[in-house]
This record gives structure tokens, C-alpha cells and sequence, in this order.
């Protein structure tokens, strides 16, 4: 029974960090060598990540620097940073790229609002699906006689605080999201 409610705990935080991740990637008008996590440069046939190859700095609020450690990794960098989805276009001068992020528009903050409350409201889904497996593995205890009535009772009432408690975990995040969006 004790099984049940760990893993759901540790499901629903994983969902909850999986969250939180992605609207990190979200840019609110600062400069954060964050954005550039997701970026692979294919260096020598292989994918890396941009951090191994290279430090990110951060030169002021709209622009971020890249120093590779091979300077012959450059224009694959480039490469990479263009053909992402970011939509950032980077400067060269043979030995760093240079970075300048555009200013958010309002109509920008808008929409990045609704994707990461469209995000939000998956990542409740998500918990919800978690409480009912959750629930349905307590169902299975009863029906095998396993457990009492009053058992099923008192884990699905802990399953759906947890649910509560990480919803509520999750509203956080995204009302602080917001406010960071809003307040650029």
C-alpha cells in the first residue's frame, strides 16, 4: 500500500519538474544561457549538447555570448542555433557568437502566457491520470481482498491530497511564470 502512494509521489514530482523545465525555456525578455539547454551540434558525426562545446555567458539583459572550446566548432554551432525552432539569429566574429535576443512584444507576452498555461493544464492532466491509476491499483488491492474497505478509503484519500498538494505546486509555478512574463 505504502508502494502505491511513493510512487505516485515520485511520478507526480517528476511531472511537476518536467513542467517546470519546460517553461524555464521559456525567454521573458532576459538574457539566460538556459534557452540554449535543448541546442545538439553535430561535432565530428556525433550530436552533442552545446554546453560541452562550448561556455555561455551572459553580456547583458538581451544578449548572450558563446565561447566554443574549438574554434573550428563555430559555424556547426551557428548551424544548430539557426535551425532550431528558438528563432535567434547569431553573429560571428571567428572567435565568439554573439546573441542579441528582441525585445517581447506585448502581443508576444500574450501568447507565451496561453502556451504555458496550455502546458499547465497538461501537466494537471497528467497528475489526474497519475491519482487514477493510483486509485485503480488501490481498487485491484480491494477487490483481491488485500486491503479493507477503510484501507481504500484512507490511501485514496493520501493519493488525492498528494494530487492536491503538487496542483498546487504547479499553480505556483505558472502564477510566477506569469508575473515574470507580465513584468518584463
Amino acid at each position: 500500500m505504502n508502494d502505491i502512494k511513493i510512487d505516485a509521489e515520485m511520478r507526480m514530482k517528476k511531472c511537476v519538474e518536467a513542467f517546470e523545465d519546460y517553461i524555464n525555456k521559456i525567454r521573458t525578455g532576459r538574457a539566460s544561457p538556459n534557452v540554449l539547454n535543448d541546442i545538439q551540434v553535430k561535432y565530428y558525426g556525433v550530436l552533442s549538447p552545446l554546453r560541452q562545446l562550448a561556455n555561455i555567458i551572459v553580456e547583458d539583459s538581451c544578449t548572450l555570448i558563446i565561447n566554443a572550446f574549438d574554434h573550428k566548432v563555430i559555424p556547426m554551432i551557428m548551424k544548430a542555433i539557426i535551425n532550431s525552432d528558438l528563432g535567434f539569429n547569431p553573429l560571428s566574429d571567428g572567435a565568439i557568437i554573439r546573441i542579441t535576443l528582441p525585445p517581447l512584444t506585448e502581443e508576444r507576452r500574450r501568447y507565451l502566457i496561453k502556451v504555458v498555461r496550455v502546458e499547465a493544464e497538461k501537466g494537471k492532466i497528467s497528475l489526474r491520470n497519475i491519482r487514477r491509476l493510483s486509485n485503480d491499483k488501490i481498487k485491484f488491492l480491494l477487490k483481491n481482498k488485500i486491503i479493507s474497505l477503510d484501507e481504500e478509503h484512507v490511501l485514496q484519500g493520501e493519493i488525492q491530497k498528494l494530487t492536491d498538494l503538487w496542483v498546487k505546486k504547479m499553480d505556483i509555478i505558472l502564477e510566477k511564470k506569469e508575473l515574470e512574463l507580465m513584468n518584463v
